[in-house]
């Protein structure tokens, strides 16, 4: 009994035309390439995304350090006009500052190169594994 779509009989693989089996290649060729192309889409979206989470990482940073030369500036002024306790709480804001920015940059440099290389590796591998299948696919029919 033959398979049936949409209410039109459907022959087997085996008893199509040449035309046929081209045609049919054509169309799930087509669709192969708009999948994979949504697939290198998706993984690029992903990494951009990834970009700009360390960018803004590394933006807090340099605010961070920004304040904490304000700081250590702040500290040596009170170093020299105050004796110890004041200049010491300063100093300690200081390095807490830039221990702060450092723990920040180090996490935006780990975003951005989670990032890179911006290419769309699993959608290569996908692609390849593809041809590999047609490939397979021909000599077995050309076998038969």
């Amino acid at each position: 009994m033959a398979d049936v779509v949409n209410g039109v009989p459907v022959r087997p693989t085996a008893e199509k035309s040449t035309a046929e089996l081209v045609q049919m290649a054509s169309e799930q060729l087509s669709r192969l390439v708009r999948d994979e192309i949504t697939l290198a889409k998706a993984e690029l979206a992903e990494k951009g995304k990834r970009a700009g989470i360390g960018a803004g990482l590394f933006g807090g940073a340099g605010a961070l350090a920004m304040y904490g030369l304000g700081a250590a500036i702040a500290t040596g002024i009170i170093a020299l006009d105050l004796v110890l306790p004041l200049w010491l709480a300063a100093l300690i804001v200081t390095v807490v500052l830039f221990v702060t920015a450092g723990v920040l940059a180090l996490l935006g440099k780990n975003q951005i190169s989670r990032a890179v290389p911006p290419e769309p590796l699993a959608a290569i591998e996908s692609v390849k594994a593809d041809v590999d299948e047609v490939k397979h696919a021909v000599k077995e029919r050309s076998r038969a």
